[in-house]
């Protein structure tokens, strides 16, 4: 990669970005992020390999239509890197706007491994969203540590099936939020599924949670995107915009129809009292080591070039 082709690609970043400031939530087309990934260091053999890393996904812990793996990283600004944290157990609550049966409930996943991980174009990804979400100010959730360096990104490899006897809910628990700072999701891929599936829908935060994205208030509707083509990303600040999702339906009803995601949550450290305390260990994974070097923004680049220090992990 040469210094002009990745300045082309921080002078788009940075575009994506400042729209995401403004408007609090962007969709980036998937071609679009292909080329953007590519100048970020993913590889042609490694864009082809991560359409495939879902096929061996576990049944989920808790959802019978779903199979997923999840891992642990940590955004570390002050070093300039990103790197695996060791296994946590997950737990999502009610109190940061997550209403569904497990709500609560701390749950176990399964770990992604280096075929996920060691992947280039993932990341690639984990570089992106360094910088779009980087300095940006948002509504601060409760017990969370803003006074932290670090940010800790929770990414899940999801696929949601539907069946002849079961229906395929990307998001079963309806109007929801992440209970994190920055929702960023990237489609992999799907089969035998219609044109019209998994609509993205983004609500105002009046919007009572755990209501179908059918059943919803037009009066507070944000906008709607949907995931169709090979890494079509959607990043939303989950603080300040809730969302919902419609269902996965076959074309062919006899066969099963799947849809394939990759989910980063990212979010401060959590505080003494939050439902994760006991789960947001900042220890690096002794077992699945992984890190990569984080580049500053390109504001920040041509302020260091200029001789001024770099801002670090300080939001400005």
């Amino acid at each position: 990669m040469n210094d002009a082709t990745f300045n082309d690609a921080m002078s788009e970043i940075m575009e994506i970005r400042e729209r995401y400031a403004r408007e609090r939530s962007v969709f980036i087309e998937g071609d679009r992020m292909v080329e953007i990934l590519k100048a970020l260091g993913a590889s042609a053999e490694d864009l082809e390999k991560i359409k495939l890393v879902s096929d061996d996904l576990p049944k989920d812990p808790t959802l019978p239509f779903r199979e997923s793996k999840n891992g642990r990283f940590c955004f570390d600004f002050d070093n300039s890197r990103a790197y695996r944290l060791e296994f946590q157990p997950f737990a999502l609550s009610a109190e940061e706007d997550f209403v569904r049966h497990d709500s609560g409930q701390t749950r176990i996943f399964e770990e992604i491994g280096n075929d996920l991980q060691l992947n280039s174009a993932l990341q690639a990804l984990l570089v992106f969203k360094s910088l779009i979400f980087r300095g940006l100010s948002t509504d601060r959730r409760p017990k969370l540590d803003y006074d932290s360096a670090e940010w800790i990104c929770t990414l899940f490899n999801l696929r949601t099936i539907s069946t002849p006897d079961l229906q395929g809910e990307p998001a079963l628990e309806g109007v929801h939020s992440d209970g994190v700072d920055h929702t960023m999701t990237t489609f992999l891929g799907s089969r035998n599924m219609t044109a019209d599936s998994a609509v993205t829908f983004l609500h105002a935060m009046e919007e009572k949670n755990g209501t179908r994205w059918n059943g919803t208030d037009p009066g507070l509707a944000l906008g709607r995107c949907q995931h169709r083509h090979f890494l079509d990303t959607m990043i939303v600040v989950d603080h300040e915009r809730k969302h919902s999702l419609s269902p996965v339906s076959a074309v062919d009803k006899r066969l099963p129809a799947t849809r394939d995601m990759l989910i980063f949550f990212t979010r401060k450290p959590v505080m003494e009292g939050h439902i994760s305390h006991p789960y947001d260990s900042l220890g690096a994974h002794a077992g699945l080591p992984m890190a990569v070097d984080l580049p500053l923004p390109l504001e920040e680049k041509i302020l260091v070039a200029a001789g001024a220090p770099a801002a670090g992990g300080v939001e400005r």
